[in-house]
């Protein structure tokens, strides 16, 4: 029976995190014509991964963060998450790095396999949907990440997608963590999540937001929407 947790644990886990490179290789496909669709649908995408990483911040990351902790430690968490990537993306400037998207990316991914992890742990419902739940994310961040390395200079295709794939990796793997370790130690748990929430607005107000207006255009807000619509179904369908 242990096994069999295991081993549905670490696939669902898989599953998520291979929406990663998924997104990435839709990215790749740079000749969508007439022109002024792929650029809708380019601004589309960023809008579905800001809304769904909304969702992820509002629906999983804040409510499960503060169950162990009082308004002041969630404070710090939550504030300290945001320095730390304003700091990280200073420092990715400074070094004419662009993977603020990547960065997002991950500080949304990592902690919410760490909380799949700590949910089959502790006996709690609904893992396939939280599965499903950070794949519809990974498959837009995945997108968005992608664009934005690549418009950075001429890298191979292959070569993203591939470091893409192994960053997948890292869902089974924090699942694992979650499962075996985190899932003793909850407030811990929460600081994390409240971190990677605070990061995440941080990112999507700084650097991913910006990138949806189009001049003339009404449609691309509409991912915004449907991402976090669809955060907010999952939520309801978990019994949240």
């Amino acid at each position: 029976m242990l096994d069999q947790q295991i081993f549905t644990l670490v696939l669902i886990a898989t599953i998520a995190g291979m929406a990663m490179p998924a997104g990435a290789l839709l990215a790749s496909i740079d000749r969508i014509q007439p022109r002024w669709l792929e650029q809708e649908i380019r601004h589309g995408v960023i809008a579905l991964g800001a809304g769904a990483l909304i969702s992820a911040v509002a629906l999983v990351l804040v409510p499960d963060g503060i169950k162990h902790h009082s308004p002041f430690t969630a404070t710090l968490c939550f504030a300290g998450g945001a320095l730390f990537f304003m700091a990280l993306d200073m420092y990715l400037a400074a070094h004419n790095t662009p993977a603020s998207q990547l960065a997002a990316m991950l500080g949304d991914f990592i902690p919410e396999s760490i909380a799949l992890g700590t949910t089959v742990a502790l006996g709690g419902g609904g893992t396939v949907l939280l599965g499903l739940l950070i794949a519809v994310q990974n498959l837009p961040e995945g997108f968005n990440a992608y664009r934005e390395m690549e418009s950075a200079g001429p890298r191979r295709p292959k070569n993203l997608i591939r470091k893409f794939t192994m960053l997948a990796l890292l869902g089974p793997l924090m699942a694992l963590v979650g499962y075996y370790w985190l899932s003793h130690y909850p407030v811990w748990t929460g600081g994390i999540m409240l971190f990677a929430a605070g990061g995440i607005l941080y990112s999507v107000f700084q650097d991913i937001a910006p990138q949806i207006r189009m001049n003339k255009r009404w449609l691309p807000p509409m991912g915004g929407i449907i991402g976090f619509l669809i955060g907010m179904v999952g939520f309801m369908v978990e019994g949240g």
